[in-house]
């Protein structure tokens, strides 16, 4: 349940609405906009007389939401979330690129991409350090060593950066990450989404193989009902009958999302097509669908890379994509 309060309504007035509410056995999430308050109601709605709340002389209206996810739900929270991550700003009309290779692999790799991602307009470098990978005989990532040679390239570029995290017990390693991702992968593994519940920082949550958008904004869910609200959604590609490429990328869920919640969306073309010469197009056509942020895997030699290589830019490539990226924004402005 919902109740939106009537504009004026003082701040004792408010609250007084609010503890009466939580005597009733409901958690309250207060969503203050620019030009409404709305109260979000969580818990077992079903002894609240939703006629006499409307009744109220602060209140401007009263509705039940079927939908689970709450939190997540733009009902509850009308206005964009704007989700900062390393001085990087994603959603409420904030847009970044996130790049870099798949794999962190030497110091002189990951340090080189960096500087040539940031000359071309990257706002965060992503690499990982931790991968899931399908083989059991796959370059698994340096794990530790790996966040290392990333915050090296951050003090020397100034470049916030990303990696994914596998397991809770490895949050300690990932104090100094400025966005901790969840892949794929891990999108409904919902002991580790409780964890990162109750940290502070923010998270790049990707939707899972093949799972639906209501189940991508339940796991959303998870990490908000915890406590942390700075989740960024990512659209990377669901899996299809279609072996043409490597997953389907679903742009049209960019704007499904954006009615369904307040979160900002980024899209991922790299992990999507799974194709480096697909890479440019999806990303333009998602700038133009209305994402807040690309994440694109850049590596200095694709052909060598430990990882994914077939869907890797070069530095050159990539700054081709910023470029036009830039463009197709200028356009829709």
């Amino acid at each position: 349940m919902i109740a939106v309060l009537k504009p004026g309504v003082s701040g004792e007035q408010s609250a007084k609405l609010i503890e009466w509410f939580e005597e009733q056995g409901v958690k309250v999430h207060v969503s203050n906009g620019e030009f409404q308050t709305v109260l979000g109601l969580i818990g077992d709605t079903s002894r609240i007389d939703a006629e006499l709340v409307e009744s109220l002389d602060i209140i401007e209206s009263v509705k039940r939401i079927s939908e689970p996810y709450k939190k997540a739900n733009r009902k509850f929270h009308p206005e964009d979330t704007i989700v900062e991550a390393g001085g990087v700003k994603f959603g409420g009309g904030n847009f970044a690129i996130i790049a870099g290779p798949c794999s962190v692999e030497t110091p002189e790799q990951i340090t080189y991409v960096a500087q040539r991602v940031k000359e071309s307009g990257a706002a965060m470098l992503r690499g990982g350090a931790f991968k899931p990978r399908t083989s059991p005989y796959d370059f698994q990532g340096l794990h530790e060593k790996g966040i290392e040679l990333l915050l090296e390239a951050k003090r020397q570029t100034g470049l916030p950066i990303v990696t994914e995290i596998m397991n809770a017990e490895h949050l300690p390693l990932f104090e100094e990450v400025d966005l901790i991702q969840v892949g794929a992968r891990n999108m409904q593994n919902f002991e580790l989404l409780k964890a990162l519940g109750k940290t502070n920082k923010p998270i790049l949550l990707k939707r899972g193989l093949a799972n639906t958008l209501k189940e991508f904004l339940m796991s959303a869910e998870y990490i908000m009902a915890g406590g942390n609200e700075n989740v960024i959604l990512c659209e990377r590609g669901i899996r299809s009958f279609d072996p043409a490429t490597r997953n389907v990328l679903d742009l049209a869920s960019v704007p499904l999302l954006h009615e369904m919640t307040h979160l900002p969306i980024v899209v991922d073309p790299s992990h999507a097509t799974g194709i480096a010469r697909l890479v440019e197009p999806m990303s333009l056509a998602a700038v133009a669908g209305g994402a807040d942020g690309l994440i694109i895997e850049v590596h200095n030699d694709p052909q060598h890379a430990w990882s994914d290589g077939a869907q890797s830019l070069t530095p050159d490539q990539f700054d081709v994509v910023s470029k036009k990226v830039r463009k197709i924004q200028a356009a829709l402005a």
